[in-house]
């Protein structure tokens, strides 16, 4: 499931009563069609800030902040309790196992902590925009980079089909069909009008090392108004920062205590393994 970005009265409501939650009795609170009391309200991790935190334990199930001198911040029997309500168990209550080993694993050493600014976590951000007059659908992926004494999102990549339309993978022995004879400097280049006779494959005339940038197709299709932003539809991140595992963290929009962002995938990865899979993160 997905975190659907909604507005409107509805998120009004939604943001002034996580504002003003410690001033609320004890009642039950209606929120579109989820029911939350303040016990579930607080029991839900409401921001992704929240989550890196309670994935720490540095922040307990009830919203209250640890302080370091306690002796139970980070404190590996509390934090094995509070990772296992970070997932989502809809769908990892059937797969005990897996989760069981990621929280052992985790909590063995003092070197599986999330950080904010620890690199190799990402959001993806699937967008719809007008492209042409008609809308599409754009995912993009952003990182958290160091700016001063302070930090910011930026733009690492782009996902947008109509950019995948233009530079199709093409199979090994159709691409050698395609090359300039090393002899052709000696000719002044005069078969180089070849590059140009199949505008659709010119891709095949660059050097091995060549890789679209979509982010600056991106940009460029922004400058020339062909591609206007409309609205967010959904948010997610991926985790790379946990040695030997990856996650996806989602937003669950339901009642009960297992809901907001929680952990919606898990795989065990080698950290070998993981360069292939984060190039399409990283810039």
């Amino acid at each position: 499931m997905k975190r659907k970005v909604e507005s409107g009265k509805w998120k009004v409501f939604f943001v002034a009563l996580l504002l003003s939650v410690d001033a609320f009795p004890l009642m039950a609170q209606s929120l579109g069609d989820v029911q939350f009391d303040e016990a579930n309200l607080y029991a839900m991790t409401k921001q992704m800030g929240q989550f890196i935190r309670r994935f720490n334990y540095e922040e307990d199930q009830f919203g209250y902040k640890i302080n370091p001198k306690d002796p139970s911040y980070r404190n590996k029997d509390k934090r094995q309790q509070s990772l296992a309500i970070l997932f989502d168990q809809e769908t990892y209550g059937n797969q005990p196992d897996l989760q069981r080993f990621f929280i052992e694993d985790v909590t063995t050493t003092d070197s599986t902590f999330m950080t904010f600014l620890g690199g190799r976590w990402y959001s993806e951000v699937s967008a719809t925009f007008k492209y042409k007059g008609k809308d599409a659908n754009v995912i993009m992926i952003l990182g958290v980079e160091q700016e001063g004494l302070g930090s910011k999102w930026v733009l690492n990549n782009i996902y947008f089909s109509e950019f995948n339309k233009l530079f199709p993978t093409g199979e090994m022995a159709e691409k050698e069909k395609h090359f300039l004879h090393p002899m052709s400097h000696e000719l002044d280049f005069m078969n180089i009008y070849k590059i140009f006779k199949e505008p659709e494959v010119i891709e095949y005339y660059a050097s091995k090392s060549f890789e679209p940038d979509y982010l600056t197709l991106f940009f460029y299709e922004i400058k020339r108004g062909n591609l206007i932003f409309q609205n967010v539809e959904t948010v997610k991140f991926h985790v790379f920062q946990i040695k030997d595992w990856y996650f996806e963290v989602s937003w669950f929009n339901r009642s009960g205590s297992n809901a907001g962002w929680l952990i919606s995938n898990l795989i065990y990865i080698p950290e070998k393994d993981k360069k292939d899979l984060i190039k399409f993160y990283e810039p």
